[in-house]
């Protein structure tokens, strides 16, 4: 069992930047799919980003250009890199792995750790 624990939420102003950071601990994360999945208030969650163990990575439409996922093996962390922000992606954070042997996470049931999410506010 990986154990996954997020940092970098905050708030902010619409346009400004914020990097999540998930740090993964008990199992390496190398040969994982990892994510991030986000959650507003009375919504369901919905993933942003994903990247497999190979580096690469699919983003939802409404952040591309805007957000980067990336991997450091080494360090057994996760990133995400929000630019131009809007208030419409304020939501919980959550750092979510699929561990099973060459998983792609390719539904939500896929992701089988999470973290306990960090909060981002985006106010206009």
């Amino acid at each position: 069992q990986v154990q996954l624990v997020e940092s970098g939420g905050g708030s902010v102003q619409a346009g400004g930047s914020l990097r999540l950071s998930c740090a993964a601990s008990g199992q390496s994360i190398r040969g994982y799919c990892m994510g991030w999945i986000r959650q507003a208030p009375g919504k369901e969650r919905e993933r942003v980003a994903v990247i497999n163990n190979l580096g690469g990575a699919t983003m939802k439409d409404s952040v591309k250009g805007r957000f980067t996922i990336s991997r450091d093996n080494a360090e057994n962390t996760l990133y995400l890199q929000m630019n131009s922000l809007k208030p419409k992606d304020t939501a919980k954070y959550y750092c979510a792995a699929d561990s099973t042997y060459g998983g792609t996470c390719a539904t939500m049931t896929d992701f089988n750790n999470w973290g306990q999410g960090t909060q981002v506010t985006v106010s206009s």
